[in-house]
């Protein structure tokens, strides 16, 4: 009886081991499979949260790019890395540069080429699986500077119609001339004072409560309009053609002109000489 016994628990203890060994080798597994399925998840787990807006960074690199780097090619000036103004400061300016924009409703990532109805899905793409390509090294953000470049003016329109608030306006013109004393130095030279000038008045000088005082007053890039474009376009075209039509409507007045002085004179008799 004994020994039936014993060869009862013996197949008995070894199929429970080997449960054990199998459901061990399966948990083990299971986390390795989480890291190597989402690898985008895990690096923006390792990476720090960015408290930077995305949306006011690009309006303030706009802002530069249209009423400020214009000025500053002319005057063959190039910012500081040290200057707050400077592309290396904007951390999505990467990923912005990566942005390909195809057609009205339709983006594509310049990393991995994927397609999107709207910019709003790439950006959150970039956040998704390029986040480990954000310039965070720094740890500044350019939409700290939407103060005093007047990004609002930018992005919201409706923001232009909210009462004046004499504080705000006092912070973000100091800013401002923080701005134009670090970026243009006055003891740069003369295209350097030029542009310091330039930029107090073209950004500083809105920052305030008085009426009629808008940024940009020295205006911005020229752009092309596309209207002028296709109409210098089409004009081009048809003008070889109007001139060939006014050619050949010449040319076939002057058939008919001599055709009628022919017919005009009647065939008579020949005067006798006297």
């Amino acid at each position: 009886m004994a020994n039936r016994r014993i060869g009862k628990t013996i197949p008995c203890s070894a199929f429970s081991v080997f449960i054990l060994l199998l459901s061990s080798a399966t948990s083990q597994s299971q986390p390795n499979q989480g890291i190597d399925g989402d690898p985008s998840r895990n690096i923006k787990e390792q990476q720090p949260e960015v408290h930077c807006s995305r949306e006011r960074s690009r309006a303030a690199w706009k802002i530069i790019e249209e009423y400020l780097i214009p000025f500053m090619e002319k005057e063959k000036y190039q910012l500081s890395s040290r200057c707050r103004l400077h592309q290396s400061n904007d951390i999505f300016r990467e990923q912005e540069e990566h942005k390909i924009h195809v057609d009205i409703n339709e983006y594509r990532c310049g990393y991995c080429k994927k397609v999107f109805r709207a910019e709003k899905y790439l950006d959150q793409h970039f956040d998704n699986r390029h986040y480990n390509l954000l310039n965070v090294s720094h740890g500044k953000c350019l939409a700290d500077l939407c103060g005093a470049l007047h990004c609002d003016f930018v992005v919201n329109t409706q923001s232009q119609k909210t009462k004046c608030n004499p504080a705000a306006s006092a912070r973000n013109r100091h800013l401002c001339e923080d701005l134009a004393n670090s970026c243009f130095p006055l003891n740069g030279g003369p295209s350097v004072t030029r542009l310091h000038e330039f930029f107090l008045r073209q950004f500083c000088d809105a920052h305030t409560c008085s009426k009629g005082r808008k940024p940009f007053s020295r205006g911005g890039k020229k752009h092309t309009s596309v209207f002028y474009l296709a109409v210098s376009i089409l004009i081009l075209m048809f003008l070889p053609i109007f001139y060939l039509i006014v050619y050949l409507y010449q040319r076939e007045m002057g058939k008919s002109t001599t055709q009628l002085k022919r017919i005009s004179r009647p065939p008579g008799r020949k005067p006798k000489p006297s």
